[in-house]
C-alpha cells in the first residue's frame, strides 16, 4: 500500500484533546481522594495519538479533527504539524472547547480516564466532507469512536468505496453501535471492547476467539483483539493467530492502545502480512507503556526496530 512515491499514506479522523494526568500510589475508591501525585499535561486524543505513533513511524499522515478556537486548540494543532502532521483538516470551532481528558495512573500503569469530548464532538460529516481531497491522497484510513458515529460511518463507507484499507478502533464502545461491518477491514478491540460488541464474556484465550469469530461474522474483515500483557489474537479470513507481547516494565498504559493501531495503520501500509502488523503493532504498544503520558510516550521507528529485532 505505498504510494507512488514509495512512501505510506495514512488519513486518521478523529479526536484531539489536551490530558491532564496525575500519577498517584494508588488509583481512588468511589468517593476517595488519594494526595502526593504529580501532575502532567500534554496532548492527547485517541486520533491524534494514533496519528502522532503513524508518524513517529515513518508514514506520511493526515488528521482531520476538531479543535475549540482557544489556547489549548492551537497548541494541539501546532504540536501535531511540528511532528511532521499535515494538519489542514484539523479545524477550530467557537461552538465548544477543545476535548479535555483527566487521567489517573498508579504505580503500576494502570489508569483511569474522564473524558469531555468537547469540540470532537463537532466534527461532523460536513466537516470531513471539505477535507475530501484526503481521502483521494490515503491509501489507510484510521478511525476511532470519540468523534460523532455518523461521522464515522461516512468516512468508512466513502473509504471502502474507493477502495482504501480500514481500521476501525472501536473505542469508546458506543451505546448505538453504527453498521459499519462491511466496510471495516480490520477492527480492533480491547478485550473489554470485544465483550461488549460481540456479547461474549472475554476471560481467556478461548473466549477472546469466540468473541472475534462472532464479530467476523457480521461482515467485516479481520478482528484484532488486544491482550495487554497478553499480546493479541488475530481472527480473520486466514485463520487464527496468537501474537504474545514483549515483557517491559510498565510505568503507565494511557495511549499503549493507540500506539498499537497507529502502528498497525503503519505496518500495513508498508505491505507487511497482518501478523507481522500485529507483532509491529504490539513492540509499539509495549514500548509505550514505558514512559508516561500519551504523545510523550509514542515510540520512534528506531525504537520499535530495535526491539522487535531483539527478538530475533
Amino acid at each position: 500500500m505505498l504510494g507512488a512515491d514509495g512512501v505510506s499514506r495514512i488519513l486518521v479522523v478523529g479526536s484531539a484533546n489536551v490530558d491532564y494526568t496525575v500519577a498517584l500510589a494508588r488509583l481512588p475508591a468511589p468517593g476517595e481522594t488519594v494526595t502526593g501525585g504529580t501532575l502532567l499535561v500534554n496532548h492527547g486524543g485517541k486520533g491524534a495519538n494514533q496519528a502522532v505513533a503513524a508518524r513517529r513511524l515513518g508514514a506520511e499522515v493526515r488528521l482531520i479533527a476538531r479543535v475549540g478556537d482557544d489556547a489549548a486548540g492551537r497548541g494541539i494543532r501546532d504540536a501535531l504539524a511540528a511532528e511532521g502532521i499535515d494538519v489542514a483538516g484539523v479545524t477550530s470551532t467557537g461552538e465548544a472547547l477543545t476535548g479535555t481528558a483527566l487521567i489517573v495512573v498508579d504505580a503500576e500503569g494502570r489508569n483511569q480516564i474522564a473524558v469531555a469530548p468537547g469540540a470532537n464532538r463537532r466534527l461532523d460529516v460536513e466537516a470531513v466532507r471539505q477535507h475530501a481531497e484526503a481521502l483521494a491522497w490515503a491509501e489507510v484510513v484510521v478511525c476511532q469512536l470519540e468523534t460523532p458515529t455518523p461521522t464515522v460511518s461516512w468516512v468508512l463507507a466513502e473509504a471502502r468505496r474507493r477502495g482504501l484499507m480500514t481500521v476501525l478502533n472501536p473505542a469508546p464502545v458506543p451505546d448505538a453501535f453504527p453498521d459499519v461491518w462491511r466496510d471495516v477491514d480490520y477492527l480492533t478491540p480491547n478485550a473489554g471492547e470485544a465483550a461488549r460488541l460481540s456479547g461474549v464474556a472475554v476471560a481467556d484465550e478461548r473466549s477472546a476467539q469466540e468473541a472475534a469469530r462472532v464479530l467476523c461474522a457480521r461482515g467485516g474483515g479481520s478482528v484484532i483483539v488486544t491482550l495487554g500483557g497478553d499480546g493479541a489474537l488475530l481472527v480473520g479470513a486466514d485463520g487464527i493467530a496468537r501474537v504474545t507481547a514483549r515483557r517491559v516494565k510498565v510505568v503507565d498504559t494511557t495511549a499503549a492502545g493507540d500506539a498499537f493501531n497507529g502502528a498497525l495503520a503503519a505496518a500495513l501500509a508498508e505491505r507487511r502480512s497482518p501478523r507481522d502488523a500485529v507483532d509491529f503493532a504490539n513492540a509499539a504498544a509495549a514500548l509505550a507503556c514505558t514512559r508516561r503520558g500519551a504523545q510523550p510516550s509514542l515510540p520512534t521507528r528506531a525504537e520499535v526496530d530495535v526491539l522487535v529485532a531483539g527478538d530475533r
